[in-house]
């Protein structure tokens, strides 16, 4: 059925829409299941307009013993206009009798426009994201399975990849939130205590519904949020990678950017080389290994007419970047702020930055300053520690405010090592294929 108005609750598919075990999944931009419904804007944010049960397959190939539900949900975009987009629930196999369990929404780093590199496609059997990062991000949404926790896994970006648009995200992450606890096929209660999590472009998109849900979805027990590594200033990390290694991740954002502001479509017309225009066409079909492989140590400038400076402080440049700046308002939950001092990709001036923001909105913040790690080791070590903060923020622990600190690396940590023990157990039998047991990494992290 095709109409929000008739549909249950929960409603299912249509039958041309639903994958059978072992079916190659269709990709989005051919999936029928992601076309908005015929009358899908009158439907209050949240609302289910479709769902299917699909196979989970680790790294496309490994059919995974886990529950998972997609729903096609209305929600809505920057301009406040109603669009739909997709979550993937992921329901523990051991759960608890207490439907009121529970709930994290966990935000992987999509960092693309493709959607191919979409959580709701990356995470299917079948499926071969090759370049996509969600894949390697699913043995952390299986350790919170592993808590005995319900998971929601949404495609942040939308069903058109807007990869660092700014606020949008936020209420894609809460409509999804929404939409798992209103479907009766997935048995979640609406008073639920919730989490965000999420790291690098999952952080930015994360802290973006930490600061929207107080306005936008007071009906959530949104409990704690962490943000690891957000992109707090985009502007910034544009400036920092371009000529790097990493100078494609800026350019991915960039290639997003056109499609949010028409600003900055104009100052594509105005300044881009033709090379320049058609390498941005090129990345919305990139993933993002590709991207930053063929992007390495270039020069954004070498593709406009005049230097990536004078680029970034055109005036339409500088708004856009403005918009897109993280600290707009106080986030309602207390959240875990997670940072690397040496991070070769998110300065960490830039999030010392965002703290100290938050902290003089009002906001409880947790700050884990850590002088060892790089950006992309940070994120696995520090999940024994992420679920237990977690976990206190479930069971209404009481939390340290405004404790912002360098600290003890988490790599000389010996409970990081206990939970790393833990983490290879569990993503062993993900790579047999073995069903997921309760074993919590939160409990090795010491206080």
């Amino acid at each position: 059925m095709d109409s929000y108005s008739t549909a249950p609750p929960c409603a299912e598919s249509p039958p041309h829409a639903e994958i059978r075990p072992g079916d190659c999944p269709i990709s989005p931009d051919d999936d029928p299941f992601y076309r908005a419904p015929k009358g899908y804007e009158h439907a209050e944010p949240g609302t289910v307009l479709r769902s299917r049960d699909v196979e989970i397959g680790f790294l496309g190939l490994i059919s995974q013993r886990v529950h998972a539900t997609q729903l096609l949900y209305r929600t809505t975009n920057l301009h406040e206009e109603p669009e739909v987009a997709v979550t993937t629930v992921l329901v523990p196999s051991q759960r608890e009798s207490n439907v009121a369990g529970p709930v994290l929404s966990y935000q992987c780093a999509i960092d693309a426009v493709a959607s191919r590199c979409f959580p709701s496609f990356a995470m299917r059997r079948g499926a071969r994201p090759i370049g996509g990062f969600v894949q390697a991000e699913y043995l952390l949404v299986t350790a919170a399975l592993a808590e005995g926790w319900a998971v929601c896994v949404p495609d942040h970006e939308g069903c058109h990849g807007m990869w660092g648009a700014p606020v949008e995200p936020g209420y894609r992450i809460l409509d999804g939130l929404r939409a798992a606890m209103r479907c009766e096929r997935v048995n979640l209660s609406p008073s639920a205590p919730v989490g965000l999590w999420g790291y690098s472009g999952g952080g930015l998109a994360s802290a973006w519904a930490a600061e929207l849900c107080e306005r936008y979805a007071p009906e959530l027990n949104v409990v704690g949020a962490v943000l690891g590594s957000p992109v707090g200033d985009p502007g910034s990390v544009a400036r920092r990678l371009n000529g790097s290694f990493f100078a494609g991740l800026a350019a991915l954002m960039i290639s997003a950017l056109t499609q949010v502001f028409p600003g900055a479509r104009n100052v594509v017309n105005e300044h881009a080389t033709d090379q320049g225009k058609a390498l941005l066409d090129e990345l919305q079909t990139m993933t993002t290994a590709q991207a930053v492989w063929k992007f390495r140590n270039v020069d954004i400038g070498s593709y406009v007419d005049m230097t990536a400076d004078e680029l970034w402080d055109l005036p339409e440049v500088r708004h856009i970047f403005d918009e897109t700046k993280l600290g707009k308002s106080r986030p309602k939950p207390p959240v875990l702020v997670i940072q690397a001092v040496h991070d070769e990709i998110i300065s960490v001036d830039d999030v010392d930055a965002l703290v100290a923001e938050y902290e003089r909105l009002g906001a409880a913040v947790t700050y884990h300053r850590d002088r060892f790690c790089g950006h992309l080791l940070l994120h696995p070590l520090s999940a024994p520690m992420t679920l237990r903060w977690l976990r206190d923020r479930f069971t209404n622990r009481p939390v340290n405010e405004h404790r912002t600190r360098t600290v003890w690396p988490t790599m000389f940590n010996p409970s990081t090592y206990l939970g790393m023990v833990k983490l290879g157990v569990i993503t062993a039998k993900v790579v047999l294929g073995l069903p997921i047991e309760r074993q919590p990494l939160s409990t090795t992290d010491a206080r």
